[in-house]
């Protein structure tokens, strides 16, 4: 049986291909999508002629629809329309406010229904850094660097005490930030990259140590939107080429 009411619906990282299948079938039935900047306009194709198309698009540090009348146009649309789609890049509920806006729907007796889309860290695997190895990393701690406030996660700190892997989102105007937070922990050697448009064919990447990440995000033109990963699966490969490698994960 179809369900009806408004669904908060992750896009993935951009190539329109990594749509899950529940997301495309229920987008193919869709009468409002109130879709995101980072969502792939692509992805209203799938939509039924007719369906009402809503842009509330939120580009970094640059005007942008305020949550509120976000928030607004969710309980509008949803007691107007069975099929309300909330189209968000990547996952909706990985720093997203996915969930702030299904509480918000429910408060105002409204049915909501959430369908995980890839998370733009997995667009990592796209330039060969898994998030996760054997032997390398065994944990990830993911991070937004800015908070409400404007500041730095004081997480940060304690992620960088371990050998996790560490992705931060929404960082590149932190950039200085953290590579001064690792070369004062005499971490500076670190392995980092960073991926601005994972998925897509106008994807660019580059590769550092964490203390020259500023240096090299200039280089080589990356800006926001862009995922940040600091840790040795950055450089996975050499580590795997060794022999001494083979002989560890082998024991294991």
């Amino acid at each position: 049986m179809a369900e009806f009411g408004l669904f908060i619906m992750g896009a993935g990282p951009g190539d329109p291909e990594l749509l899950t299948m529940k997301a495309y079938n229920v987008l193919k039935r869709a009468e409002v999508v109130l879709y995101d900047n980072l969502s792939n306009q692509k992805l209203l194709e799938i939509a039924p002629k007719g369906c009402e198309m809503v842009y509330v698009g939120k580009k970094p540090y640059e005007k942008c629809t305020p949550q509120e009348k976000i928030n607004e146009l969710i309980v509008k649309y949803a007691k107007l329309k069975r099929v309300v789609v909330r189209l968000k890049g990547g996952d909706p509920f990985i720093f997203g406010r996915g969930f702030e806006e299904t509480l918000y729907a429910e408060a105002h007796g409204i049915k909501s229904h959430y369908i995980p889309g890839i998370s733009s860290m997995q667009g990592l695997g796209f330039i060969d850094v898994p998030l996760t190895h054997r032997g390398i990393s065994e944990s990830v701690w993911i991070i937004t660097a800015t908070k409400k406030d404007g500041s730095l996660s004081k997480d940060l700190a304690c992620a960088m005490k371990t050998s996790a892997t560490v992705v931060i989102y929404m960082g590149m105007k932190k950039l200085a930030e953290i590579s001064a937070a690792y070369k004062l922990a005499g971490l500076g050697s670190t392995p980092a990259a960073i991926i601005q448009h994972a998925t897509l064919p106008h994807q660019k990447q580059g590769t550092c140590e964490i203390k020259d990440i500023q240096e090299m995000a200039l280089k080589e033109g990356l800006s926001y939107p862009a995922i940040i990963v600091i840790g040795d699966v950055v450089k996975v490969r050499e580590i795997v080429s060794s022999q001494q490698y083979f002989k560890q994960a082998v024991a294991v």
